[in-house]
């Protein structure tokens, strides 16, 4: 079964996606998406955002859509821990960054406020602080108060909520938040980053990346 992944270097989405199929050990071909504006893209993928993976002739679109038929299709190696209460924290965590702090923090959402509401860069990325700061706050406290203390999110092995957490850490790097506050998640990030699954889903990693 082809996969084929529509995506962009610089999309945490499709970012979190590349992970998992990374995780999964799935080959898959990289289709680089030159602008959302794309008619041939919008065709593809009607709601007109990334990522989007075709598998079995059929196109499927939201990056935790897509993750949750690749758990289904190929359930091993999972990306869920055994225990039913940390899947449902491990779920709990990836969806607080995937479904809460990323869609009001992307690019479109930043342009919205600068183009036409009017904000200025300041104030922009000041929105940006505030957000990364409420979600990372409760992310950090979900992570310390484990019963147990994992080198990854919810287990002794990365599965979804590291395949989130890991793109969100590279966002908040690149617009300067402050990460001191947060030593969980960036001692979970560093030992993602130390496994070929994470690096080579890395932006700088992909073919459409400037300079590649």
């Amino acid at each position: 079964m082809k996969l084929r992944l529509h995506t962009r270097y610089q999309n945490s989405a499709g970012q979190r996606v590349r992970i998992v199929l990374n995780l999964k050990r799935l080959p898959y071909e990289y289709v680089a998406i030159p602008s959302l504006s794309s008619e041939a893209y919008r065709k593809l993928n009607p709601q007109g955002l990334m990522p989007a993976l075709e598998i079995g002739g059929r196109v499927v679109a939201q990056s935790m859509a897509i993750i949750e038929l690749l758990e289904e299709l190929f359930p091993e190696p999972g990306i869920f821990p055994s225990d039913p209460f940390l899947r449902a924290e491990a779920r709990s965590f990836a969806q607080l960054i995937a479904a809460d702090l990323h869609p009001i923090n992307n690019n479109r959402v930043r342009r919205y406020l600068a183009d036409v509401v009017g904000v200025d860069e300041r104030q922009v990325r000041a929105w940006y602080h505030h957000w990364v700061k409420q979600a990372f706050s409760g992310l950090e406290t979900q992570l310390e108060r484990q019963p147990a203390r994992f080198p990854y999110c919810f287990g002794d092995r990365p599965g979804l909520a590291d395949a989130c957490l890991v793109p969100q850490m590279d966002n908040a790097r690149r617009f300067d938040c402050d990460l001191a506050h947060y030593p969980r998640l960036v001692a979970v990030d560093a030992e993602c980053r130390k496994l070929e699954a994470f690096t080579l889903a890395a932006p700088a990693m992909q073919p459409d990346y400037p300079g590649a």
